[in-house]
């Protein structure tokens, strides 16, 4: 089914807990072409300058946080890319332009920042100028507006002790031709409380003896496991848009913490969706730094990944006290009909116009151990957690 919409005060909206919000009063819900632009490009004296301004996607911290609090992100791409070059990004104020931030071109040309989505309700404007460098005049961008950003489609933040509806259990069976004949999904391994949802692997205690997970290199007797598995199949999907989770990943590795999605109907031969891995994390010490995100997709009755290990993962980082395990971090994706992009607390880290998904989606949580990566893991050291304080997504529907 579509993404279902409840208005805040109707006999519905009341049938749902708090933490579940289906809200269609205004933002990226309605038509696209109607909405003002949030993004914007100038051309000037040899020079371009694009502004793109996305919803509230930048939220790094320690703990749990309202995602009401998140910032937008914030993106101004200049070419031609002079690497150290000043931005400046303005707010518009009534009447007048104020300072919000100063930022320096990468590589990439983009200088990022993160702002206000909106005040007293109300969506903001912003403007950024690339600064005087080099011979270069300064250039400044025409206005991008967080009109659109306002109201998200779907928003959890894991509040009460129970699952939402919109959620349900996924892979309760031992699965081997998934590489997991050693673990499967299971409510014990799915918690919620404090503000997050918390997804396990632990031993299965019911299942007696031990089972022989097999990898490339070696094959090892371990106890069974249970993993926390979660996902809206029954309950939410959408196409075209942004969707984020705030995650705080687990420490060992032996499992990975993954958000995701999957067409409705699956992903299989002679379907126009693809699975997309937004984010996939392999433990602190992984060797190639542990993060992952992949698009899997058929090619005939062949099935193709494509993607890679995220490159100087590091980088996305705070600080050098900062850790993918220690803190919250925003992973999001933007699904568009011609690219999709990744970000990790709204920098870019991939994207690709090679295959993208043309089918309702839907989400996924997960901390799964698969066989080749679980006897890595001794049983003493589970169980692992990992940690959501919040999803959304912010619906762009294509007229």
């Amino acid at each position: 089914m579509s993404a279902r919409r409840v208005l805040a005060g109707s006999v519905a909206a009341l049938l749902l807990p708090a933490s579940l919000l289906l809200n269609a009063e205004t933002g990226s819900a309605t038509d696209s072409a109607a909405q003002p632009a949030s993004t914007s490009v100038t051309k000037k004296a040899g020079q371009r300058i694009s502004l793109e301004v996305l919803p509230q996607i930048v939220q790094q911290g320690r703990g749990t946080a309202s995602a009401d609090s998140a910032k937008a992100a914030v993106t101004a791409t200049i070419k031609p890319a002079e690497v150290g070059r000043k931005v400046v990004l303005e707010q518009l104020d009534g009447t007048t332009w104020k300072k919000v931030g100063t930022a320096k071109q990468d590589k990439a040309g983009r200088a990022q920042f993160s702002a206000l989505v909106s005040k007293s309700g109300l969506p903001l404007t912003y403007r950024a100028t690339a600064m005087k460098y080099e011979g270069l005049k300064s250039v400044t961008s025409a206005t991008a507006t967080t009109d659109r950003w306002l109201t998200p489609t779907f928003s959890d933040e894991f509040s009460g002790t129970t699952l939402n509806p919109a959620w349900g259990m996924r892979g309760q069976d031992y699965e081997p031709k998934s590489k997991r004949k050693c673990s499967k999904g299971d409510p014990k391994a799915v918690k919620v409380g404090g503000g997050t949802l918390r997804l396990s692997v632990i031993k299965d205690r019911k299942h007696k003896g031990k089972c022989k997970a097999v990898s490339r290199k070696e094959t090892k007797k371990i106890s069974y496991r249970l993993n926390g598995h979660v996902g809206t199949q029954s309950g939410f999907n959408f196409k075209y848009g942004v969707a984020a989770a705030r995650i705080k990943m687990q420490k060992m590795q032996g499992q990975h913490a993954s958000f995701w999605m999957q067409p409705v109907g699956e992903n299989k031969p002679g379907s126009d969706g693809h699975e997309i891995d937004i984010i996939e994390y392999f433990g602190d010490k992984h060797p190639q730094g542990g993060l992952t995100s992949f698009i899997h997709w058929y090619k005939g009755k062949r099935l193709i990944k494509t993607g890679s290990w995220i490159k100087d993962s590091k980088t996305f980082l705070k600080n050098k006290r900062d850790n993918w395990s220690k803190n919250y971090h925003v992973f999001s994706v933007q699904w568009t009909p011609n690219v999709i992009i990744f970000r990790i607390d709204g920098k870019e880290t991939w994207r690709t116009s090679a295959r993208v998904s043309k089918a309702q989606q839907y989400l996924i949580l997960s901390l799964l151990a698969s066989d080749y990566e679980a006897l890595e893991l001794p049983d003493k050291k589970l169980p692992q957690h990992m940690y959501v304080d919040w999803v959304r997504v912010w619906e762009t529907p294509q007229s």
